[in-house]
């Protein structure tokens, strides 16, 4: 009886981890995000600026912010990493993954 119970399991198994590949090679890529509100994706995906570039990208991020020195001390620590700076002065992370993806020791957002 044991040894039946096993072999039903492991066939059991093997259904689901056939199945399971099936599944994963049906699945379509991840759609990129779309520009919207007018933000220019030059510099806003992934590689996409020049290290020299990050500081014109990081004084735009920071332009509203009250912490402007640790807002660009992160901002140009990200970008020299992931070479890309979200569009606008808040949010929109989204366009850049690394950036958004880098969090601090406790879980929070690396980058502003």
């Amino acid at each position: 009886m044991r040894r039946d119970s096993l072999v039903l399991c492991f066939l059991l198994m093997m259904f689901l981890l056939v199945f399971d590949s099936h599944a994963t090679i049906a699945e379509s890529p991840t759609p990129q995000p779309q520009p919207s509100g007018g933000f220019p994706m030059y510099g806003a995906t992934p590689g996409s600026l020049q290290p020299q570039e990050c500081g014109d990208r990081c004084t735009m991020r920071c332009s509203k912010t009250a912490f402007k020195k640790p807002c660009m001390f992160f901002c140009q620590k990200c970008c020299a990493k992931c070479l890309c700076v979200p569009p606008g002065t808040y949010g929109n992370k989204q366009f850049c993954p690394c950036y958004n993806n880098w969090k601090t020791k406790r879980g929070g957002p690396k980058c502003p």
